[in-house]
């Protein structure tokens, strides 16, 4: 303990490594978080659905289908499961094991590994709050839905309701029916024009009005999400029995139910497909890499939350194996149930699967699957677990991307904050549904697209990038692997040091640099993003990532000492 508060004094930019003639067990940075009073989950099983709850999220069931099928079907696979391998599992074993080492949030943990890269952690929190913005409005949208389905015919299934327009064509159930590039079925006019209501708004530049409907379904989703974090882990972690397990026994259901639709399985064979020429094109492996990068969610600070309240010896390795492989089997199982549906509707419209299969994002799940729901024998029924195993989806995401931001706060403020935990956990529910308000509006999609593209996009891949540079080079891959031994009893092989080192950075900056050398325009429905609002897209991504190089300039110039003598510690840093 000495020596730690020394090295507090002396404002060290890096934390040092321990002396070359101690063991390991004399380093005393594990024992000053290691406290009695820290939470801990009551369960094994409350830690492991909270992480397999955030992973498995909305964008398993509506991203990871459309991208396979887009990139060569089965042989989509191939990138997917070898940047899982040398990519995503080794950042997703790297948090947990740094948080459950360290015992403490995203922002306070940087003291303990490299503390001029603590504006790591304030960007984090920063990107979690604008994932609260959005995130937790298609949440709402869901729970619209949930509502609106407790009908014997479900409003999303003719077009002779009061938003319908001459453009509406029902095909289901009737002969010879011309559905042309104007068509607009019934259940895309429900979500555009009575959810939505985008036909009301031109676009960024005039969003127009609040929809109360969507406001109060937003209030019940943060009322639900206040009560189950208001206490901490020990209620989350009760929670997250319900909200974790039940998605799990929906797709069963669907899937089960999908492969009895006529034409289920044109949709299976168009899934699954190989079509190996697609392995060449670039762009099918940065979509593997950002598919199992987003899906994973390292860098969100949320596994380094959930994993901070383990015991010391729990074992993250084993940890870290078993939810990635669920998460990643849920994407591909999630295949399934989308695609025996969208075969179905290509047998009722008489067209190719291709042609029903363009809608993406949460066009596939507010438009595509309900239009299929509509039809089936017991659509009320099939609609209204459908629309709970989205809102629990997406419930479990945002416990853990706001969980990363209670525990990163109140671990860096304890003396402030660690008896106002509920106060704390009501003002932060507050500021996001403020936050949430302009996602309400009318041309509330638009918002949602931009904070999704620009807020969270390309700054979080950067972060992570400079997380895991900070903990190998800079923390060291020799000091990080004798912290995982003291919790295991075993040093990481070489297979994870190689990844931690150079394959997972490589890895990101992969993605990094074909996403700034191939941008796509920014586009929603026949919306295309003004030049404006790219500027606006890009000064909210700049304004989390810039309090890392802030931090870095501030701690330079406090930090006592001259710059000589900072590379000189820094040196002996790494020798050490």
């Amino acid at each position: 303990m000495p020596h730690q508060e020394q090295v507090m004094v002396h404002g060290n930019l890096c934390a040092p490594g321990p002396p070359n003639n101690a063991g390991y067990n004399s380093n005393p940075v594990p024992v000053i978080i290691q406290t009695e009073s820290r939470d801990k989950w009551s369960k094994k099983m409350d830690f492991l659905l909270s992480v397999i709850g955030f992973a498995v999220d909305l964008g398993n069931v509506w991203r990871f289908p459309y991208i396979c099928y887009q990139n060569g079907g089965g042989a989509f696979l191939i990138p997917y499961v070898l940047m899982a391998v040398f990519g995503g599992v080794p950042l997703f074993y790297m948090e947990l094991a740094l948080g459950q080492f360290h015992r403490t949030g995203a922002i306070s943990i940087w003291k303990h590994i490299c503390p001029i890269f603590k504006g790591i952690g304030f960007a984090i929190c920063i990107i979690a709050l604008y994932v609260s913005f959005y995130y937790n409005t298609i949440i709402a949208w869901a729970l619209f839905y949930f509502y609106s389905s407790f009908s014997s015919t479900l409003p999303w299934t003719s077009c002779d309701n009061a938003w319908n327009t001459e453009n509406c064509t029902n095909y289901f159930g009737k002969d010879n029916v011309t559905w042309t590039n104007y068509s607009r079925s019934p259940a895309e006019e429900f979500y555009t024009r009575n959810v939505l209501a985008v036909h009301e708004s031109s676009g960024l530049g005039d969003v127009g009005y609040i929809r109360w409907q969507l406001m109060l379904c937003l209030f019940l989703i943060f009322t639900i999400v206040y009560f189950s974090l208001w206490k901490g882990v020990k209620t989350s972690g009760k929670v997250v029995w319900v909200t974790a397990t039940l998605p799990y026994v929906v797709l069963l259901i669907l899937m089960i139910r999908g492969a009895t639709l006529p034409g289920a399985w044109k949709g299976v064979v168009f899934y699954l497909n190989p079509k190996w020429e697609k392995l060449k094109e670039t762009s099918v492996w940065v979509d593997a890499a950002a598919q199992i990068f987003f899906s994973l969610g390292p860098g969100f600070g949320v596994l380094l939350a959930l994993s901070s309240y383990n015991p010391f010896n729990n074992n993250c390795y084993r940890d870290a194996i078993v939810t990635s492989l669920v998460n990643c089997l849920t994407s591909f199982v999630s295949g399934f149930v989308i695609f025996t549906v969208l075969g179905y509707m290509a047998e009722q419209r008489n067209v190719n699967v291709e042609d029903v299969a363009r809608d993406k994002g949460p066009s596939l799940l507010f438009i595509t699957y309900p239009e299929a729901i509509a039809n089936m024998v017991g659509s009320t029924f099939f609609a209204i677990i459908f629309f709970v195993m989205m809102i629990t989806l997406g419930l479990d995401s945002t416990f853990g991307g706001l969980e990363a931001i209670i525990t990163a706060v109140m671990d860096e403020y304890p003396d402030t904050l660690s008896h106002r935990r509920e106060l704390f956990v009501l003002g932060l529910v507050v500021v996001c549904f403020l936050g949430s308000l302009s996602t309400l509006t009318n041309g509330g999609a638009y918002v949602v697209k931009l904070l999704e593209e620009f807020g969270v996009g390309s700054p979080i891949i950067a972060i992570v990038f400079l997380e895991a540079t900070a903990v190998s080079w800079f923390y060291g891959i020799n000091r990080f692997s004798n912290d995982i031994k003291s919790m295991l009893g075993y040093t990481p092989g070489l297979f994870w040091k190689v990844c931690w080192v150079a394959i997972s950075p490589a890895f990101l900056a992969y993605i990094i640099i074909s996403s700034l050398l191939n941008p796509q325009p920014l586009t929603l429905f026949d919306y295309e993003f003004p030049d404006w609002s790219i500027t606006v897209g890009y000064i909210i991504g700049a304004s989390s990532f810039m309090w890392i190089p802030i931090y870095m300039v501030y701690k330079l110039v406090w930090t006592p000492g001259s710059l000589k003598q900072v590379r000189q510690m820094r040196v002996q840093t790494f020798i050490s």
